[in-house]
């Protein structure tokens, strides 16, 4: 992402946070705070430093930041990253769940919705 539209992001309520290796950043990790929930947002490690527990650690320092539910949001396809999350303690919703939840906490197209899955931590045991 560009600067401007960082600086975007940022006057969102993004909170962006880094995880450094000798200096270096490898990892970054946003939280949004969005009505009753915190939304996890732009998570991201450099690749060759994938799978050293950069990630985890991010989203577990996120966690110390916060008492509500977390939801992230990713694309359908990105199976990676929804493992990712399972082993941290999210949870897939339901796909009509799933659609009441992006088009209340986020701002996206139809057709994003259609092609992207919702994880929670903790679940809904209503769905």
């Amino acid at each position: 992402m560009d600067a401007h539209e960082l600086e975007g992001e940022i006057a969102a309520g993004i909170a962006f946070w880094g995880y450094e290796d000798d200096g270096v950043l490898i990892g970054v990790m946003g939280i949004q705070p969005v009505a009753d929930v915190d939304l996890i947002r732009h998570a991201y490690v450099v690749p060759g430093n994938q799978g050293r527990g950069v990630g985890r650690e991010l989203l577990e320092h996120l966690r110390g930041l916060s008492e509500r539910r977390m939801l992230v949001g990713t694309w359908a396809a990105a199976e990676w990253a929804i493992r990712f999350y399972r082993r941290n303690g999210f949870e897939q919703v339901s796909p009509e769940h799933k659609s009441e939840l992006l088009k209340t906490y986020w701002s996206i197209p139809e057709r994003q919705i259609e092609t992207s899955v919702v994880l929670a931590n903790p679940p809904f045991s209503d769905q």
